[in-house]
């Protein structure tokens, strides 16, 4: 990537945050593949693994690291709504 774009040192750490986001996601998607996405806690009822938290986590920063970066090029329109004005 680094050869392949015109990086600055900024887009090289978020490059690295986004691996590292795209790491854990996996490593977290590989547990929950192993053990369930739900466990039973000690009173009998059913609970979320924290791996999906993770897993969620990781590929919501992913998406933001790598839309930051805009290796696509081209400018586009932002695709987040505008806010409320402060009233």
């Amino acid at each position: 990537m680094v050869e392949e774009f015109d990086l600055e040192e900024h887009h090289v750490r978020l490059l690295t945050l986004a691996a590292e986001a795209h790491d854990r996601g996996t490593d977290a998607r590989l547990k929950i593949a192993d053990v369930g996405p739900y466990f039973e806690n000690r009173f009998g009822e059913p609970r979320a693994h924290p791996a999906v938290a993770v897993e969620r986590d990781s590929r919501i920063a992913f998406a933001r690291l790598m839309r930051e970066l805009d290796l696509d090029g081209g400018p586009e329109p932002d695709p987040r709504p505008p806010r409320a004005p402060n009233r």
